[in-house]
């Protein structure tokens, strides 16, 4: 998936993440500030690249906010953020279809 423009997904509410994605080359980075960072950051960061990595994301600037979301919430934000990011209204992969 070809990143065009920055994106975002996601609010600051409690048990949710807001994500912000934008085109950059020469791999993938990862921001996260979490209130959770210390028990959970690196199974954050692995749930955030492995979604990128299932959408064929190979360049990208993503930032993560953190307020305690489950992983499901946190891969739809992500998912969310690189079909904005894309430019994608049409055609999601819906019911799990993505792995």
């Amino acid at each position: 998936m070809l990143l065009k423009k920055p994106a975002m997904a996601g609010t600051l509410e409690s048990s949710d993440a807001q994500v912000t994605i934008s085109p950059k080359e020469g791999g993938v980075d990862v921001e996260i500030k979490s209130s959770v960072m210390y028990q959970y950051g690196r199974q954050i960061e692995e749930c955030v690249r492995e979604t990128l990595k299932n959408l064929n994301v190979d360049n990208a600037y993503v930032k993560v906010v953190d307020q305690g979301a489950l992983e499901c919430t946190l891969k739809a934000r992500v998912e969310c953020a690189a079909f904005r990011s894309a430019e994608v209204d049409n055609g999601y992969p819906w019911g799990g279809a993505i792995k």
